[in-house]
Parts: C-alpha cells; structure tokens; sequence
C-alpha cells in the first residue's frame, strides 16, 4: 500500500492513520499500559455502572414491576429496535458524518412494506421489501454525499423530509393493519427462544457482526481512517467517497431491519414510526463514547447507550413520571457526556 506523503502526515495518534478503532497510543514513560487503552475501558465500565445504577433504582422504586421478567423482556425489545439504527449510526459517525434521515427511512420502509401489494408476498416480501427500501434510501443519500459533494447534514436532512413525505402518501395518513401471521407471531411469547425475544435475537447478532466489521475487518480500519483524517486517508490508498457510501448503504441497510423489527413490535406501518429515531440514535452513540468529529467510536458503548436510555424510559413510564422530565434527564446525560469526551480528548493532547 502507498504511504502518505510525508507532508499529509499528522502527529495526532487518530490522524491519517490505517489503525482500527484502537489505534496504539503513546505509552506512558516507563512503559506503561496503552492510555487510550485504559481510557476506553474506563468508559465501559462507566457506562455498565450507570446501567447497574438504573436498574438499582428500577428495583427500588417499583420492585415488582421493574424486575418482572415480562418487563426486562420488554425494555431489551424496545432496545432492540433503535439499537440497530444506533449500529449503524455509529459507523457514519466514526466516519465523521452525520444521519439525520434515520427514522425517516424507517418509516418510509415500514409503511412500504405493510402495503395490501407487498403483504400479498408473505413473510418474505415484508422482510425483503422492508431491507431493499432501507439500501434505496441510504443509496440515495451515500450517492448525494459521496458523489454529489453534498454536506452530509443538508443530504440526510433533504431525506428525511422526502421519505416522511412519501410514507405519508403511500398511508394517506392511515395505520396500514399486518395481517401476516408469521410476521405476527415473532412476537409472540410463543416464540421466544430460551425466553429470549426473536427480536432481542436479531439485535445481538447485528452488534456482534457490527462488532467484528468495526474491529476485524479493514472495512473497519479504513472507516476509522476516513473519520481521523480524510485527505490523510486518501493519499494512502483508501477510496473515501466509496468509503463513504458503503457507510450510508450501511446505515439504510440497519433502517430496513429495525422498520422490519419495529412491523413486528407494533403489527403495523405508520408513516410516524421512528420518529425522533434520529435523536436517540446520536445520542446514544456519543454518551457510548462516539466522536462527533468523527475518527473513533465503539459499537458496545454505543449498545450500552441504547440500553441506558430505554432503561430510564422504562423507569420513568413506571412511576408514572412525565415525559417532559424524562427529556430533561436525557439531555443532561448527553450533556455530560459530551463533556467527558472534551475531557478525555484534552488529555490526549497533553
């Protein structure tokens, strides 16, 4: 492979490097453990006692509804659904974009798949159709950004407003009614798997093989590389703008899931499903430790974050607690996320 021209080189560890998400650090003198290391692992065990702590408080203030197994059930399903979309979020994150489009395409696919036609195909036409509307859109806006020379924020913006609009007409503002039984009954306690909910099912192996694409594959490593430093990336072989839209594919293929998912949980297609999607997606991404900027992000934290969020939801739905105050205590966490990471990236430069 080509090495950068000398000029092109930056001394940042996360710049114009092929390195993967855990790019090797400066040691400490004395041959210390890897700081970056060390801060990452910090992160998660944050993060997983943050959720210790909501679940401490679930179990306090309603012990019995909060620990029911109906109710845990409930809270990794609800998960399950905006935790895809949170997976590939973070890939177009850590590649320094944005997507604000997210719940649009998910609506868009739900209501396109719950059509009288595409219902007339089965289980497998929902689930296809759901998935090729899902690329279709993320096609559209990979091509605008990485082609068009679009920003990804006014490209992603344009999408969600023409996907919510074409969901709505193909609705006409009415709930289209699953009348699939195979596509109803996964979500039937029925069907659960060692009491484990098809859809919490699906969701794991999404993060498992986001995951291994993020941190095993030089898929992986040269998204990380385009987020670091794009020009840097560029000079040393990597073809950004087909970079760029394999991410965008990437992030409607997880929208055509999470419709098919969210067609599952609800029995039918709205032209307001997903929304909001968008927000809680980013969110959960940069309190996982995601940066804005782009260059570095974890798919566990950003699961972890997912989990935290539907955790407090859950939590407040159940001491009956306005949804105003629920808003409230998640911008404040992402506040104070967003903070940490201006924290730790001080550190790295000192």
């Amino acid at each position: 492979m080509t090495q950068p021209a000398p000029s092109a080189q930056h001394n940042g560890p996360d710049k114009g490097t092929l390195a993967g998400p855990s790019d090797t650090p400066p040691r400490k003198s004395g041959g210390g453990t890897p700081a970056l290391g060390l801060r990452l692992d910090v992160r998660i065990l944050s993060l997983l006692g943050v959720l210790a702590a909501l679940i401490l408080v679930g179990g306090i203030t309603e012990p019995d509804a909060f620990l029911d197994t109906g109710n845990l059930q409930l809270i990794l399903t609800q998960a399950s659904v905006i935790g895809v979309v949170t997976v590939g979020m973070t890939f177009v994150i850590i590649s320094g974009g944005i997507d604000l489009s997210v719940g649009a395409m998910v609506a868009l696919a739900s209501v396109w798949a719950t059509t009288l036609a595409t219902q007339e195909y089965g289980f497998a036409g929902i689930a296809f159709t759901a998935v090729v509307v899902g690329l279709a859109a993320g096609l559209v806006n990979g091509v605008l950004i990485a082609y068009g020379g679009m920003v990804p924020f006014i490209a992603t913006l344009a999408m969600l407003a023409s996907a919510r609009g074409l969901a709505l007409q193909i609705t006409d503002g009415k709930t289209q009614i699953v009348t699939v039984d195979p596509v109803l009954d996964l979500g039937l306690p029925d069907s659960y798997i060692l009491g484990i909910p098809p859809l919490v099912i699906m969701f794991a192996v999404v993060t498992v093989v986001g995951w291994l694409i993020l941190n095993r594959t030089t898929f992986g490593r040269r998204t990380v590389a385009v987020g670091g430093n794009a020009e840097a990336a560029r000079l040393a072989g990597i073809d950004v703008r087909r970079q760029r839209l394999y991410l965008y594919l990437l992030s409607g293929l997880c929208c055509g899931i999470a419709a098919f998912m969210l067609i599952v949980l609800a029995g039918s297609g709205q032209n307001t499903n997903g929304n909001l999607y968008e927000l809680d997606a980013i969110a959960a991404a940069i309190i996982g430790g995601t940066l804005l900027s782009g260059g570095r992000g974890t798919i566990v934290g950003s699961v972890l974050g997912v989990l935290i969020f539907t955790t407090i939801t859950n939590i407040f739905a159940l001491n009956n607690l306005q949804s105003d105050v629920q808003q409230i205590a998640k911008g404040a966490i992402i506040v104070a996320a967003v903070l940490v990471q201006r924290r730790t990236m001080r550190g790295r430069e000192t």
